[in-house]
């Protein structure tokens, strides 16, 4: 049995057919243990969102196997892929993907309402999870009453709250300024430290330096890896 929570064991994605397919991930293998953050850095189209879709199941490989606490998320029913998106993975969207009718705690609170938690115990949790990100007083409000960086912070609240094992962040600080942004990441590594692993795509060295693991990709394969990022300046300089 695997001690990490997430793994990617030669993992294959093409997306289209043809001559026109795109080859995003080749072969990328990659294990990620409970409080450990890793960051993934690389070019513009080099597979870090195809990486972040299948780490949290929301696409599924051509070839080799993604685990979530050992279970190959291929073998799941689409029932219960829904499950381990609401229990296990939160999940941090570019585009926040906020419902606009909901206040900022019922979008934090609803994927624990969703698994059954009780209305009252997952507002209070997302209560909790909006004031640890400084937005307790925006509770009340709606999408369209925030900034967009008060709405990344919501979403980032959402992917968080509860007990998730697994927390994927793509890009989570590129609406915030940049004290906002540090409260962010500092938000997901204790996250991290109190147990849960962490994927982390990020273009910036400064952000990938909360990380204890940095893999490098390139046309869809790791192509470097370095321990806690003293490296990533040097990464970015080589592969560029």
């Amino acid at each position: 049995m695997s001690d990490a929570v997430l793994e990617f064991r030669d993992v294959h994605r093409t997306h289209g057919t043809g001559p026109a397919a795109v080859h995003a991930l080749r072969g990328v293998t990659l294990r990620v243990r409970p409080g450990e953050l890793v960051a993934v850095m690389g070019p513009s189209g080099s597979g870090k969102s195809t990486l972040l879709n299948l780490a949290g199941g929301l696409d599924l490989p051509d070839g080799g196997e993604v685990l979530v606490d050992g279970v190959a998320l291929d073998s799941l029913s689409h029932r219960r892929l829904a499950a381990v998106r609401r229990r296990t993975a939160g999940y941090v969207f570019q585009d926040f993907n906020l419902l606009p009718s909901l206040t900022a705690a019922e979008n934090v609170a609803l994927p624990l309402e969703l698994d059954g938690t009780g209305v009252r115990a997952a507002r209070r949790a997302a209560f909790a999870a909006l004031g640890d990100l400084g937005l307790g007083e925006l509770a009340g409000r709606f999408p369209d009453q925030m900034s967009g960086g008060q709405q990344q912070r919501v979403a980032i609240a959402r992917a968080l709250v509860g007990h998730r094992r697994l927390v994927l962040a793509d890009e989570p600080t590129g609406a915030l300024d940049s004290e906002t942004g540090e409260t962010v990441l500092r938000v997901l590594r204790d996250r991290v430290d109190a147990g849960a692993a962490g994927l982390l795509v990020t273009h910036e060295a400064r952000h990938a330096g909360w990380a204890d693991r940095v893999i490098f990709l390139r046309d869809g394969r790791v192509v470097d890896t370095s321990g806690p990022l003293a490296a990533a300046e040097d990464l970015l300089e080589h592969h560029s």
